[in-house]
């Protein structure tokens, strides 16, 4: 799975860099016609400099003091080429290579580590080619709207449907604004079509666009993926999964309920946890049903860590298509 979006990330470093390599280009014809003079000082650096290094393989008499005096040249050239840059109102580096990351001069690699620029992109790149791309375009908070919650509180509720979804929603923009700051995660479980994945999303949404490293997988794709970097030798894609800053866990309970999956998915959430790194989990299941399905460790973290958030109405889903088709 990460081999083809790896491949994608070097794709776009090689056209971060086509693209400064462009830009500088640019720059320098325009200094060359408004301020030719500082095109001919940086000719004549680099001219000194090439004489300097053959000075010192030819191994040159006084090769000390001529190290010095060109030092000083050079020196003396860089400070008059910045005068004439900043007396036209350009700034001292408008001639340098500038990269879209300092750290790893967009090649994604710090020596063999990967920078964190690498990351926000490769997130990027699996964000474009999943469907939480076509999903976010209209579950937005711009299409949040409480229009189909009923106001009317049923006899086995505390309270309606859409005062519920106003304090969940409230709680939301919280853990939205204080991201950075708390160690809370989400639970939402309740009726299917009652808005958790819909509120997710829209979570999921300002976050990324307050620059935040998020991933949306449904718990079937979740265990798929990790059974893939355990014996696929893709490790990248669970190192993914738990350092992003906010993993989004849908439909829980519709994974394969087996040992395989339910080891994996404590030591996700444990791992995840530990490192204090935040989740969202959506489940259509009631508490009685994930008591009984997951281990006593799991049911632990999840009530445990998680602000449990119930979503209760009739199925939005349903309400609209029954809407669509008067």
């Amino acid at each position: 799975m990460l081999k083809g979006h790896g491949e994608e990330v070097v794709k776009i470093y090689e056209n971060l860099r086509d693209e400064a390599v462009k830009s500088l280009e640019k720059r320098r014809e325009e200094i060359k016609n408004l301020i030719p003079e500082v095109i001919t000082i940086e000719n004549k650096i680099a001219k000194l400099s090439i004489d300097l290094s053959l000075n010192i393989l030819r191994k040159k008499d006084n090769i000390d003091k001529i190290i010095e005096n060109t030092k000083e040249e050079i020196t003396d050239l860089r400070m008059r080429k910045s005068e004439l840059l900043v007396s036209r109102n350009y700034p001292i580096d408008y001639l340098d290579f500038h990269y879209n990351c300092d750290k790893c001069k967009d090649t994604g690699f710090i020596g063999r580590d990967k920078c964190q620029c690498y990351k926000q992109i490769l997130v990027k790149v699996l964000y474009k080619n999943s469907e939480l791309s076509n999903m976010l375009e209209r579950n937005n908070f711009s299409n949040f709207t409480y229009h189909y919650f009923s106001d009317i509180k049923s006899p086995n509720e505390p309270e309606s449907p859409r005062k519920n979804l106003e304090k969940i929603a409230d709680l939301s923009w919280s853990f939205i604004e204080n991201f950075s700051s708390s160690q809370e995660n989400l639970l939402f479980f309740g009726d299917s079509g009652t808005g958790k994945s819909f509120l997710a999303s829209c979570i999921a949404k300002e976050l990324l666009d307050r620059g935040y490293m998020v991933i949306y997988k449904t718990a079937v794709d979740l265990i798929k993926d990790i059974k893939q970097s355990r014996f696929g030798g893709e490790e990248d894609l669970e190192n993914l999964l738990i350092d992003c800053d906010l993993l989004i866990i849908d439909d829980l309970g519709t994974e394969p309920l087996n040992e395989f999956s339910k080891v994996e998915l404590f030591n996700l959430l444990n791992t995840k946890l530990l490192k204090r790194k935040k989740m969202i989990i959506s489940t259509n299941f009631s508490i009685e049903f994930m008591l009984k399905n997951y281990s006593e460790r799991t049911t632990s973290r999840l009530f445990g860590n998680f602000t449990l958030c119930k979503f209760f109405g009739e199925d939005i889903r349903v309400k609209l298509n029954t809407t669509k088709r008067r």
